[in-house]
C-alpha cells in the first residue's frame, strides 16, 4: 500500500497536478504550438485566442465527470503539457485518454512517463476495465508511446483527418485493466 501513496500520481520524472490560474499563460502557449493545433485534434487547425484558451481553461475545472491534469516536470515544477481521462462510460468501465506535451520537451519520454502515471491513476483508483485512445497515423511519435505503455492496436478508421493536403487514417487504440502491467 505504501508504494501506491507515495507515487501517486508522479511518475519518474512528472507530476500530474490540478492546473491553477498561474498555469495559463503556460497552457495556452503550449495549445497554441504547431504541433499541438496539427497533431493533437481534428479541427481545422485555426490558432485559438488567448479568451478561447482562458474560457476553456475556465471549463474543465467545472467539469466533474472529466479529470484534466497538467504534467509538470518534477525537478522544476514547469508545465510541461496536459493530460485527460474523459468520456467516462460507467455501465461498460470505459474511458478516453489524451495528452499534448509542449514541443520542446518531446522525445524525452516525459509523455511516455505521464501516460504510464495517468494509466496507473485510471487501473488504481477508477473502476475502469478498458482505457480507448485516437491518433493519427502520421503521428508515429505517439503511437511509439502508446506501445510501450502497453496500447494494442484495435482498429482503423480510415481517410479520417486532413492534414497536410491529404486524407490520413485515425488509429484506435485500447488498453484492458488485464494487460496493465507497472
Amino acid at each position: 500500500m505504501d508504494h501506491y501513496m507515495k507515487n501517486f500520481l508522479t511518475g519518474q520524472s512528472i507530476t500530474l497536478q490540478h492546473m491553477t490560474s498561474s498555469d495559463l499563460e503556460a497552457f495556452v502557449k503550449i495549445e497554441g504550438e504547431k504541433k499541438s493545433l496539427l497533431f493533437a485534434n481534428d479541427e481545422i487547425p485555426f490558432p485559438k485566442t488567448f479568451e478561447d484558451h482562458s474560457s476553456f481553461f475556465q471549463s474543465i475545472s467545472a467539469k466533474k465527470e472529466d479529470f484534466f491534469f497538467g504534467i509538470f516536470e518534477k525537478s522544476t515544477n514547469e508545465l510541461i503539457g496536459t493530460c485527460a481521462v474523459f468520456s467516462i462510460n460507467w455501465q461498460n468501465s470505459t474511458c478516453f485518454v489524451g495528452i499534448s506535451i509542449g514541443e520542446q520537451w518531446q522525445g524525452k519520454g516525459l509523455g511516455t512517463d505521464a501516460m504510464k502515471t495517468l494509466i496507473d491513476f485510471i487501473f488504481n483508483y477508477i473502476a475502469i476495465n478498458k482505457i480507448k485512445l485516437q491518433v493519427f497515423s502520421f503521428n508515429t511519435a505517439a503511437i511509439r508511446s502508446y506501445e510501450k505503455c502497453g496500447f494494442s492496436k484495435e482498429g482503423i478508421l480510415r481517410n479520417e483527418i486532413f492534414r497536410f493536403g491529404k486524407f490520413y487514417d485515425l488509429v484506435l487504440y485500447g488498453l484492458l485493466r488485464g494487460e496493465w502491467t507497472h
